[in-house]
């Protein structure tokens, strides 16, 4: 029972973290800080708290991206640690005793790490694990060390011989890639000391909560949207309903692995509370105070079926794509119960943890009937707009959220608009059909004119209005478009932030002239 328990408790953290400010504080440095916990009188003491020297040391005006310009067949794939990329000879190592034939430069391929290994990890290109999770001995020591780490693969002792070229990427988020061969990587610095802002707010598109720290060291205005399928998919993995209805689930396996994810919470509906508002809260800190635009759920009704114990859930559609998804969902007798936790985990981010930056926003609202009934549903969660400073925010991504525009702002604080599906649904296409690919275009002159006249309806009625899609970043004519027409923000994938950034900086000065 005690294995099944956690060894603190969350007012124990809490104490911690209060203890990590003050020691900081009082050395004026990012410190090291080892803790114990009494076995007997449950007492928690400082055992140690030195200068931390590796992330310290880092010039923080300098932004480092690393990304594969090579592929190879994929070997094993685990929980990433960092976003660097690694390169090296297999070294397979299965016994402590066998640690002094490892080379420098090498990648360490074990079952997992304890303190005994550091002297070889120091000395490695990268370390893969058959075991362990973002918290293991493995994880964080290279964390520290500033190596590339993919822990829990689960067969990559198996998988991977011994002395063969091999590349281990963290560069893709939250899932960790093993791959054959010595691939070609790029890596691009930039330095972000004198960048200069734009009047347009430059916001982020978030997906990975272990990223969002990192990536909000580039200058920008906040999150204009962070998906909540990338938590639900890498850190909940189960369907909201098989944990309501545990007893109803039939197949073993689901059962099972439900069973394992969840020990050590009250209840299976706390275990996906929690597990989202942790990963909502670590974005929303990192960005703290600027507005941190978190989207409700919207998976399509495929996506929900892979989750753990989804496929008995969800119904078979022709075309997910505009089936059963976003705002439908939510008021519907069959997944309101499953929404109540979505608003549950907002309401534990703003009003427990104090993260009042935390906005939120409803996704594929067909029409206004739609959005007044999420909004009640929101409401009786305790969701409500306008308390303390809540704000709602919908999405711009159906031609009748620009018709009807005027009536939708009287509903949401904001709107956000979502180029690929506006696109796809303004020229009839299915932008995952590659027959009609060639047509589905967001510079087309029918999608700019919807986007005109939304943005213009926005500046009417005093309405927030930002754009999230990748359309700014491909094209420097579309982003002088969108502030030619006067939007707010426009929220960007990470990685082309910086280039957006000066390409609006030289559009605005045009525009002035």
């Amino acid at each position: 029972a005690d294995q099944e328990r956690y060894s603190i408790t969350d007012e124990q953290v809490l104490t911690l973290a209060k203890w990590g400010l003050l020691i900081e504080e009082h050395y004026g440095k990012p410190m090291d800080i080892e803790w114990a916990l009494d076995e007997d009188s449950h007492k928690l003491y400082i055992v140690q708290a030195r200068a931390e020297t590796v992330q310290s040391r880092k010039d923080t005006n300098v932004i480092e991206s690393y990304k594969l310009k090579d592929s190879g067949p994929l070997l094993a794939t685990g929980t990433s640690v960092g976003n660097k990329i690694g390169a090296g000879n297999a070294h397979k190592i299965m016994s402590i005793k066998d640690i002094s034939t490892f080379k420098p430069g090498e990648v360490l391929v074990t079952e997992m790490t304890d303190p005994d290994w550091v002297p070889i990890m120091k000395q490695a290109s990268a370390i893969v694990t058959d075991k362990g999770g973002r918290t293991c001995h493995a994880a964080i020591v290279s964390r520290e060390l500033g190596i590339p780490c993919v822990v829990g693969t689960g067969n990559a002792t198996r998988a991977i011989t011994g002395d063969t070229p091999i590349t281990v990427s963290c560069a893709d988020g939250d899932e960790g890639h093993v791959y054959k061969g010595k691939l070609e990587f790029g890596v691009s610095q930039t330095n972000i000391r004198n960048l200069k802002r734009p009047k347009t707010k430059i916001m982020m598109n978030i997906g990975s909560p272990e990223l969002a720290f990192a990536y909000s060291m580039i200058p920008n205005d906040g999150v204009g949207l962070a998906r909540e399928e990338f938590i639900i998919d890498a850190h909940i993995k189960i369907h909201p309903l098989a944990l309501l209805k545990f007893d109803e689930v039939q197949d073993k396996q689901a059962r099972h692995e439900i069973e394992e994810l969840t020990k050590g919470y009250p209840t299976k509906a706390d275990y996906f509370i929690d597990k989202l508002a942790e990963g909502i809260a670590i974005i929303g800190a990192a960005f703290y105070p600027n507005d941190v635009i978190i989207r409700f759920s919207d998976f399509k009704t495929n996506e929900y079926a892979n989750l753990i114990g989804g496929a008995q859930f969800e119904p078979q559609e022709n075309n997910p794509m505009i089936g059963w998804r976003g705002a439908s969902r939510y008021y519907s007798d069959a997944y309101r119960k499953a929404f109540e936790l979505e608003c549950k985990a907002f309401e534990k981010v703003r009003g427990k943890m104090g993260l009042t930056n935390v906005k939120a926003m409803v996704p594929f609202c067909r029409d206004l009937d739609e959005a007044k009934k999420v909004l009640d549903i929101m409401a009786s969660s305790g969701l409500k707009r306008g308390k303390d400073g809540f704000e709602v925010y919908v999405m711009i991504e159906i031609p009748s959220n620009v018709i009807l525009a005027a009536e939708f702002a009287k509903l949401f604080d904001g709107f956000s608009i979502g180029s690929n599906d506006l696109t796809q649904l303004t020229l009839g296409v299915d932008r995952d059909n590659a027959t009609v690919a060639h047509i589905y275009n967001e510079n087309n002159p029918a999608v700019r004119e919807l986007i005109r006249q939304v943005i213009k309806v926005a500046k009417a009625t005093h309405t927030k209005i930002g754009l999230c899609g990748q359309a700014p970043s491909d094209s420097p004519e579309f982003a002088q478009f969108l502030v030619e027409c006067g939007i707010d923000s426009i929220s960007l994938a990470p990685d082309t932030v910086v280039k957006t950034t000066l390409d609006i900086v030289k559009t605005e000065a045009k525009s002035k002239k």
